[in-house]
């Protein structure tokens, strides 16, 4: 079996994609089929033996809409996106037959209804003499609407031929109707002129229903124009991360540097490397050390140090040396073409939440056409004029067109939106708006998320007699000279204190290890333990508890040393934003179940979820992990946010319920989440469930006004209580009736305007619904900071091997995949790990690392 994703265009509503599907379902060799109406996508598997792609496509084009296959990941990394090009092409060409249509409709209206409501109009068309005129003029104003809102005929009529009607075939019938029984009228009005009839032709004029067909294609127009903005802007994510990917790399042939297109990379070739390149595909490093920044994948923002064997992953950054490596996983293997195959599959999952209105228009499409048929019918059996029947079957149609059905959705979130907007929440589609009210769970990014995203000076340890701006004049002096993120984070201390710099001469910077110059003569060095150690500087055994304490808490120890003699250190973090734990403490007050995800370490992590409140956390996980663990707690029941900021984001972000990125983030996390907070503060994360709720709520009142003239009007327009007590609804008073339902959902909607938000819910303004985190199961992988000591053990292995931070990671997450493990640290510079847990198994440890590509040498 083959599984391939399709482009589709022309979809419109829920009964679109049941049409397409039943159309590709019946062929012959396809297993299942799965439309999208978001994302005009469908995903099909099949028997490549019993039926190709072109008579699939061929297929959805005779049920009356256009499908085209997509090309793999690795193909559309120089290509722009297919479903973007079809979602902005949707949506500029809605926008131009709205206009279009509204240019004709406003001197329509005039013409039609302006005598109506007090409107001088001209003598031309205003006077029994000239009603010809009037009626000849809106006939030729109505003929351009009809034709720039052709597709509604099109697909409308074919959809009603093959016997599945959808929202486009009541809005071609009841345009249809009007229009008909206009042309019909304009007839009856030139035979009473020619009769000298007068009175007969101002009643005929009276009974035009031109504006009312253009009415009818001009709103669902504008209902179809959001609603396509709103798609364009999901779709966009997968092209900006095909762009993140080099299109070219070097490769070493015979001694010789050779450009070759990405494509073109074969496992086991040789790729160079240089400063400022990104790494084309996943390799291991063979000649040469650099820093490379892999903050697109892991979110980590300390650059890594490569050396020969150590792993590097395409869409990383080269920063300061030259490197080669051998090439491992290319193509549609290759990290970054997972990624992308990752959240195509995540943009294309359906929303729990389905749209309101398709499941309701699947079903009140065909009885509408059935009660206009019964009325028509019925007053014609029981041998009342056509004229009397056929206006009453018009009515009924004109009444039940689902103009307000159409706007009920997308005028509350265009509204809901743009109070968003006033609060620094951009929602993306509507799919977001209708599933954030539910969300129970909230996974939190730790880096740009929780914390700044930068790192920065929080600890100034001094020794001896030097004091605070001493440590800092020398350490800024000679991190001036130097590259290393570090190094900025001292720089800014520096600068905060308005501290003058001294000159350095003789720098040098040793890699990996630490930078040292010449300032007034005397010997500096910044740098590790190990570096200042091996050259032998008076004091570090006295800062050893000082830095087991930081390195503790997460923070990477500077030493800074003069003439032989240690100054003291600098403890340089990742901090936490200052707004960052209240935030936590008002999600978990509300009944949110609060888990950290992140790439970086085990004990970073630990005390960046410690500081800011967290229980549970989620640490060194690759994007795909991180996508990954999102899906399991879908699985588990939950309803999924995911906050994050980073490319290595992009994945969790697309594949959650509902994916909400921080303003400062990534292009790509932008594109990818459902909802940007422009602020970049946690604590607006609470404003947008609230505004969610008042949306949704404000949605459901907009369906039932749109549907509340249907149920009093159809009635009225079928002519029940005609013979009882003589009301019927004219057709022109059901296109009244059905304008001012949509007026009355625009008017609902309008009030989120004077919405006020309170993130405390101090006084029960909103009530966040279906929390069910307290009843589900905890998965076996989410872990407690709370931990029973009873019955621990603790069992040491020496590893061989690891080579850099990667390794120790892939160490760490596979023996806590071993049942029994609560704690696993691995020591890169030991090359050891130390497992604790309960009734731990020497061997299912021992095996686990072998498993992962490493050798134990000893247990302990």
């Amino acid at each position: 079996m083959k599984t391939d994703r399709f482009d589709v265009s022309g979809m419109s509503c829920a009964a679109c994609v049941v049409h397409v599907e039943k159309s590709v379902q019946k062929l012959q060799g396809v297993q299942s089929v799965d439309v999208q109406l978001l994302t005009n996508s469908m995903t099909v598997k099949y028997d490549e033996n019993l039926i190709q792609i072109p008579a699939i496509e061929n297929s959805v084009q005779k049920a009356g809409y256009g499908a085209k296959v997509r090309g793999t990941a690795a193909s559309r990394t120089s290509a722009a996106s297919p479903v973007t090009d079809i979602a902005t092409t949707e949506a500029q060409l809605l926008k131009i037959r709205f206009l279009g249509s509204l240019i004709f409709l406003i001197p329509l209206l005039y013409i039609a209804m302006g005598s109506m409501i007090g409107v001088p109009l001209p003598a031309i068309f205003n006077t029994a003499q000239h009603g010809f005129s009037s009626a000849f003029t809106q006939l030729l104003l109505t003929l351009p609407i009809l034709f720039l809102n052709r597709p509604f005929f099109f697909r409308g009529f074919r959809a009603l031929l093959q016997r599945s009607p959808t929202m486009d075939s009541l809005v071609a019938l009841g345009a249809t109707a009007a229009f008909v029984y206009g042309i019909y009228t304009l007839y009856r009005i030139g035979f009473a002129y020619e009769k000298g009839a007068l009175t007969t032709a101002t009643t005929y004029t009276q009974k035009l229903f031109f504006e009312s067909a253009a009415t009818i294609l001009t709103l669902v127009t504008l209902g179809k124009y959001l609603e396509a903005r709103a798609k364009r802007k999901t779709s966009s994510a997968i092209t900006k991360l095909m762009d993140l990917a080099p299109k070219k790399a070097l490769l070493l042939q015979n001694g010789t540097e050779v450009e070759v297109p990405v494509e073109a990379v074969r496992p086991g070739d040789e790729v160079i490397v240089k400063p400022g390149q990104s790494i084309p595909v996943d390799g291991t490093v063979l000649t040469g050390k650099s820093y490379v920044d892999e903050s697109a994948l892991t979110g980590e923002s300390m650059p890594v140090l490569k050396a020969p064997g150590s792993s590097v992953l395409s869409a990383t950054v080269n920063q300061t040396g030259y490197f080669t490596f051998q090439a491992v996983r290319v193509g549609d293997d290759a990290t970054l073409a997972q990624i992308i195959r990752l959240m195509e599959t995540a943009s294309a999952s359906k929303a729990p939440l389905s749209r309101l209105a398709d499941k309701i228009s699947s079903v009140f499409v065909p009885v509408v056409l059935l009660i206009a048929f019964i009325t028509t019918l019925t007053w014609l059996l029981l041998g009342y004029p056509f004229d009397f029947a056929l206006t009453t079957g018009i009515a009924v149609l004109v009444i039940s067109c689902p103009c307000a059905l159409g706007l009920a959705t997308p005028v509350a979130i265009m509204v809901g939106t743009g109070k968003g907007a006033e609060q620094g929440i951009l929602f993306k589609s509507a799919a977001a708006l209708e599933q954030a009210h539910q969300v129970n769970t909230i996974l939190l990014d730790k880096t740009g998320t929780l914390t700044t995203g930068k790192p920065s000076v929080t600890n100034i340890v001094t020794f001896g007699n030097a004091t605070e701006e001493d440590l800092l004049r020398t350490g800024a002096s000679l991190e001036k000279q130097s590259e290393h993120p570090l190094g900025k984070a001292v720089l800014e201390t520096a600068a905060k204190r308005n501290l003058t710099l001294e000159p350095v001469t003789q720098f040098a910077a040793i890699l990996g290890k630490g930078v040292e110059g010449m300032i007034q003569g005397q010997r500096c060095l910044v740098g590790n333990s190990e570096f200042l150690k091996a050259n032998a500087i008076e004091g570090i055994s006295e800062a050893e508890n000082e830095t087991e304490t930081l390195a503790a808490n997460g923070k990477t120890p500077l030493f800074i040393a003069r003439n032989g003699k240690l100054l003291g250190l600098l403890a340089v973090a990742d901090a936490l934003k200052p707004d960052a734990r209240e935030a936590v403490q008002q999600m978990k007050a509300e009944g949110f179940r609060v888990i950290l995800l992140t790439g970086d370490n085990e004990k970073t992590a630990r005390a960046i979820a410690q500081e800011a409140g967290i229980e549970e956390v989620q640490a060194g996980l690759l994007p795909q992990d991180k996508e990954a663990f999102v899906a399991t707690r879908k699985a588990q029941g939950e309803i999924v946010a995911m906050v994050g900021d980073g490319i290595n984001d992009a994945p969790a972000l697309a594949r959650a319920d509902v994916g909400i990125a921080m303003g400062g983030g990534s292009d790509i996390a932008l594109e990818s989440a459902d909802v940007v907070l422009m602020r970049n503060d946690l604590r607006t994360v609470l404003s947008l469930f609230q505004l969610s709720h008042q949306v949704v709520r404000n949605i459901r009142q907009n369906l039932f006004w749109a549907f509340f003239y249907n149920v009093l009007g159809i009635p009225l327009a079928a002519g029940v209580f005609y013979l009882s007590s003589g009301w019927l609804l004219s057709p022109m008073i059901a296109a009244l009736a059905m304008s001012f339902s949509s007026v009355t959902v625009v008017l609902n909607a309008l009030r989120l305007r004077q919405m006020r938000f309170s993130t405390t819910n101090e006084n029960n303004t909103y009530k966040l619904i279906n929390k069910k985190a307290d009843s589900l199961v905890q998965p076996n992988f989410t872990q407690s900071f709370s931990r029973s000591p009873q019955n621990m053990k603790s069992i040491t292995l020496h590893i061989e091997g690891m080579t850099c931070s990667h390794c120790s990671a892939l160490v760490e997450k596979a023996l806590k995949g071993v049942k029994g493990v609560q704690e696993a640290q691995v020591n890169l510079a030991e090359k050891k790990a130390t497992v604790s847990g309960e009734a731990l198994d020497p061997q299912q440890l021992k095996k686990a690392v072998i498993d992962a590509g490493y050798q134990v040498t000893q247990v302990e």
